[in-house]
């Protein structure tokens, strides 16, 4: 899942200082989710930060818009759940580490800089980016984790599995099941949020209107 938290208002910019009059650009909405608004613009820059973060070549093809806007549908529902359950957000500064590491894929400041340019997203629109990818992952994990139980019969099936693929690969010394039942459990955890998180997504779809005004966006 990985996403902007700039809100989901209707963006306005006055038109350069030459204009005779006074007018504004209007960022058309291009879904409704309730009664909140997805925006052509936030659409834009979904993809764009996307392609930024993921090393690809930047594409506004009608598909990836397409892609971007269902990204932003579910962004959209996790917020109206956020909201109605009175989640604490995290502070903007819990995000610092994440733009670290992003900066250590880049040769230096310069290379980094200059890569932002060319995929047209600001360093505020990357923070604000990280800082929303971390909120929603800490919520997810809020949200599922407590109702998750993992069987050890599970466990036991996962590691048989493993075990067949370790040997395959030649791996040495085996490990023993004690080793690695925590690491184990946690991705059957893992899996376990994924599955509960598209579920819940998919009722949550039904439970709200959604109207695309771009139909192409469907």
């Amino acid at each position: 899942m990985m996403r902007t938290a700039n809100g989901l208002a209707i963006v306005c910019a006055l038109i350069g200082p030459l204009a005779p009059l006074p007018a504004e650009i209007i960022d058309r909405v291009a879904i409704s989710v309730g009664n909140e608004v997805i925006t052509e613009g936030q659409i834009d820059l979904e993809v764009r930060v996307n392609a930024f973060l993921n090393h690809t070549k930047l594409d506004l093809s009608g598909e990836q818009r397409k892609k971007a806007a269902g990204r932003l549908i579910e962004q959209t529902l996790i917020k109206r759940d956020m909201e109605f359950s009175h989640y604490p957000l995290p502070a903007k500064a819990d995000a610092q580490a994440s733009l670290q590491d992003v900066k250590t894929n880049f040769a230096s400041e310069a290379k980094y800089q200059e890569t932002l340019r060319e995929y047209r997203v600001s360093e505020d629109d990357l923070k604000e980016r990280l800082w929303w990818e971390l909120t929603v992952l800490r919520f997810i994990d809020y949200r599922f984790r407590p109702g998750i139980q993992i069987q050890d019969s599970d466990v036991r099936a996962y590691y048989q599995q493993e075990l067949a693929n370790w040997r395959q690969q030649g791996t040495k010394p085996l490990p023993e099941l004690g080793e690695v039942r925590s690491q184990i459990t946690e991705i059957l955890t893992q899996q376990r949020i994924d599955e509960d998180l598209d579920r819940w997504l998919a009722e949550a779809r039904l439970q709200v209107a959604i109207h695309y005004h771009d139909e192409a966006l469907q």
